[in-house]
């Protein structure tokens, strides 16, 4: 495990968060305005009355990222229909988070090993209010979230679209790995649970 993720393992100051917080909030928001922009332009430029800006405690801004991600799937359901609104938007989603995770993976020097990515994720998932812990089952690897500060904010169609993101940085910071969640909080769960498995070539 390299210096950089061990620091950041242990110390990650509300500064350092809030910045963070800010780089996801702004590309998950662009994303979603990018699929807005070529499926539904007018319910883009509507979206784009809104100014959003991340201010107040960590919480507070978890809150306003999360409605914005809301109001812009909510807006691609309407123009596109359910299947098509979650399909292009978990798609981009998932594009957004591997290049997250290709990012964090460079600036935490974050190795091959498993142990590295989940000091990794889990460094992620505190910028987002996310605590998780990894279990082995019938020779499974299974994460299990058992706190989510956004899903109380999010709706049950935008945890979908933006739990594609989450996949997406499993991606990036480990080629060879591939998580798909397969139970969420939103949809009623206790917990959110998530399979991680090699990927398949």
């Amino acid at each position: 495990m390299s210096i950089r993720l061990k620091i950041a393992s242990f110390w990650l100051p509300d500064f350092i968060l809030k910045k963070d917080l800010n780089i996801v909030a702004k590309n998950t928001i662009e994303g979603l305005n990018n699929v807005l922009k070529e499926y539904a332009p007018e319910k883009k430029k509507q979206i784009n009355k809104e100014d959003i800006i991340l201010r107040g405690t960590l919480e507070e801004r978890r809150a306003i990222m999360a409605n914005a991600h809301n109001r812009r799937v909510k807006a691609l359901i309407e123009e596109l229909g359910y299947e098509d609104a979650i399909k292009f938007g978990r798609k981009t989603m998932f594009d957004v988070g591997y290049q997250l995770g290709q990012d964090a993976r460079r600036r935490l020097g974050v190795g091959a090993d498993f142990k590295d990515l989940e000091a990794a994720a889990k460094i992620m998932y505190r910028i987002l209010g996310i605590e998780f812990k990894i279990e082995n089952k019938d020779e499974n690897v299974i994460m299990i979230v058992n706190r989510c500060a956004l899903s109380k904010y999010y709706t049950r169609e935008a945890c979908m679209v933006l739990s594609a993101a989450d996949e997406g940085v499993v991606r990036g910071l480990n080629e060879n790995l591939d998580m798909q969640f397969k139970e969420r909080i939103t949809d009623g769960a206790s917990e959110c649970i998530a399979c991680i498995n090699e990927v398949k070539r």
